[in-house]
């Protein structure tokens, strides 16, 4: 017997595994996805914010804690950093 035609079924399973493994995960992995695009432009924000906010006299860390309540609330995640950094000044 060949070992390449014995092999075809395994490889045939594990592709049929791996599509419905995507076809369960793609809303999920999306969602994740999103999350981590909308982090990365957080955390670039947060950078840019760095360089002009001590003319206002208001420090925000740039680290991926911050980056990612901005990715998961937007604007409003920003007042949030914004007020919990006044509250525990």
């Amino acid at each position: 017997m060949n070992t390449s035609a014995a092999a075809s079924p395994a490889f045939g399973a594990a592709g049929l595994v791996a599509l419905f493994a995507l076809l369960l995960l793609h809303r999920p992995l999306g969602a994740l996805i999103r999350l981590l695009a909308r982090s990365a432009v957080g955390l670039g924000f947060l950078a840019l914010f760095s360089q002009v906010s001590h003319l206002a006299g208001i420090t925000l860390g740039v680290n991926w804690i911050n980056a990612l309540v901005l990715g998961l609330l937007g604007p409003p995640g920003f007042g949030l950093l914004l007020m919990l950094q006044w509250a525990l000044r």
